[in-house]
């Protein structure tokens, strides 16, 4: 599993609308709408690298709204519980 987070700059009148229709797209996991520099923020979750492209190119950035785009590839996962086992003593 390939995970993408996307940093969305959106139209400001359209950040409901815009994030509505990121969101229904195959491969948008969730959509955030946040604070600072950027607008929104998407989680794409797909099998390939190539998948990544399909849903951010090919169709996130084609949604009316969006303004631009900028797409990290998670390499490491690590969850509350992944940390919790690593700083376990053993209790």
């Amino acid at each position: 599993m390939i995970t993408a987070i996307v940093f969305i700059q959106a139209d400001v009148s359209r950040i409901t609308e815009t994030a509505k229709q990121i969101a229904d797209i195959d491969g948008v996991s969730e959509v955030y709408s946040v604070t600072g520099e950027i607008d929104l923020v998407a989680m794409v979750r797909v099998r390939e690298v190539d998948d990544v492209a399909k849903v951010v190119a090919d169709q996130l950035n084609k949604v009316e709204g969006v303004l631009s785009t900028q797409t990290q590839i998670a390499f490491q996962t690590f969850s509350q519980h992944d940390l919790e086992s690593t700083f376990s003593i053993g209790l």
